[in-house]
């Protein structure tokens, strides 16, 4: 595997989920602080279930 899903606490107390890669780098993150752990490990499967072949989509314009 070239990938982690780490399980980490913020500064305010919530938990939050970052994939990274072998290199240290950051493939994604959960992008939200969850109120429980159980919360956040439902995101990552959530993750895992509903994009293991998602299609990449092109757009002109700013992020979300």
């Amino acid at each position: 595997m070239t990938a982690t899903f780490e399980l980490y606490v913020d500064t305010q107390g919530e938990h939050r989920w970052r994939l990274v890669h072998a290199n240290g780098n950051i493939i994604a993150s959960s992008g939200e602080g969850y109120a429980s752990k159980q919360k956040a490990k439902q995101g990552i499967q959530s993750v895992k279930t509903n994009a293991p072949d998602a299609d990449v989509v092109e757009t002109m314009g700013t992020t979300r």
